[in-house]
């Protein structure tokens, strides 16, 4: 399934001469890029992978997920699941994609202060926030789908996110690099680093979202909050 993700026009447009996301009004989200149309077969036999996939993951954990394992969870050939999703990799962040898809409508259309409507400071804090938290509940998934950063970096998932933080920070602050700070801002948000911090340092989620209010408050003038 392919998700079209269009920014507001209630939000300011990233400048034209900008290629850090290549097109910037709109990104396409899913794992199969060079289909932009699936036949009503391959659709059904898609989501039939990527709901064994999630059963898996429901019953045994990430680490359960291979290729072989879906395959006979789903009743079809090892073959059948390279050639949708790839490699391991590309199954994982398939599945990872279903649920940001959620995550991208409350950002374009949910209620404020996630949604449009709220000031910028109260919609970049409420993005970290619920960044968090989904990374949270599925942290095993994002690492067991994170073997090569660059390409979690570069996944156009993750480029909408990062385009959404660098929309948010170009209103805060107009003279600002929007596009660094939001690459450093989204480095707080992975989540190597959300594991390191809760299962290597104990650290509670709460703390981590009192950070992440905290970092917004440092970099947001002051007469915006």
């Amino acid at each position: 399934m392919l998700y079209a993700v269009f920014m507001p026009s209630s939000l300011p447009s990233v400048p034209a001469d900008s290629d850090a996301f290549g097109e910037p009004q709109s990104v396409v989200i899913g794992t199969a890029a060079d289909e932009p149309c699936l036949r009503a077969d391959a659709a059904r036999n898609r989501a039939r992978l990527l709901e064994a996939a999630a059963r898996l993951v429901a019953e045994r954990g990430a680490a359960a997920v291979t290729m072989e394992a879906v395959a006979a969870e789903a009743s079809v050939g090892k073959g059948t699941v390279f050639r949708r999703f790839g490699d391991r990799v590309g199954l994982l962040t398939a599945l990872l994609d279903h649920t940001e898809s959620r995550l991208q409508a409350d950002l374009i259309g949910g209620p404020p202060p996630l949604g449009p409507g709220a000031p910028p400071v109260e919609r970049l804090r409420a993005f970290g926030l619920a960044v968090l938290r989904r990374s949270y509940e599925q942290l095993d998934l994002f690492l067991a789908a994170q073997d090569e950063p660059a390409r979690r970096v570069a996944h156009p998932s993750q480029r909408v996110l990062t385009l959404h933080a660098t929309i948010l920070l170009r209103e805060l602050a107009p003279d600002a690099d929007h596009e660094v700070q939001a690459h450093a801002l989204m480095g707080y948000l992975d989540p190597a680093v959300i594991h390191f911090l809760t299962r290597r340092r104990g650290m509670p989620l709460e703390r981590l979202e009192a950070g992440w209010l905290d970092l917004v408050d440092r970099i947001a003038p002051h007469d915006t909050a």
